[in-house]
């Protein structure tokens, strides 16, 4: 074998050594990549408006809506809601922190500091959740609340709350407070 054949040999197996060596790999791993679960859509400035027969129900606003992939919706700023009488009339307002929307149970839910005013009275209810049923259109919370009647001066409190949205009765479970009560003679 002359020179030139012996440096080509040489060559040729040197690069297919190389070819060899790099093109050797281990089994490819996947990488495991969780679907995205964060909001896929952002809103500033929110105002939702409900209606039945053309009469003003209940209107929601609050700074910021996340909608989600599920359809459920996260309020993180203050939510404020006002509840209408069947005459299109301001009845009931609610403020809160902030608050959420399961579109499976149809619910939304507020939290934090939660204050619902009876415009006609001013009795206040305060609580740290309450719950709102556009279904059932009844509010309701398993957690303390406070009932402060200005007219009477009454504090009720309880563990546990059911009423209708328009705040007009309501139901305290485990009540205790302070009551006036009437002495005849």
């Amino acid at each position: 074998m002359n020179r030139d054949h012996r440096h080509l040999l040489l060559t040729f197996l040197l690069g297919w050594l190389c070819f060899c060596l790099l093109s050797c790999e281990g089994p490819k791993q996947t990488k495991k990549v969780e679907p995205y679960s964060g909001p896929i859509e952002e809103i500033n400035d929110v105002r939702l408006l409900y209606s039945e027969a053309a009469v003003m129900k209940v209107k929601l606003t609050t700074a910021r809506q996340l909608r989600y992939a599920n359809d459920n919706r996260k309020y993180p700023r203050p939510v404020n809601i006002i509840f209408y009488d069947q005459n299109g009339q301001e009845e009931t307002k609610l403020q809160s922190d902030s608050g959420k929307y399961d579109k499976a149970k149809d619910l939304y839910t507020v939290m934090g500091h939660v204050v619902v005013t009876k415009l006609l009275n001013q009795q206040k209810m305060l609580t740290d959740q309450l719950n709102w049923s556009p279904v059932t259109k009844k509010i309701y919370t398993d957690l303390p609340v406070t009932i402060l009647s200005p007219e009477t001066g009454e504090r009720l409190q309880g563990i546990g709350l059911d009423a209708p949205q328009d705040f007009s009765r309501y139901s305290i479970r485990k009540t205790t407070g302070i009551f006036n009560i009437s002495s005849t003679p």
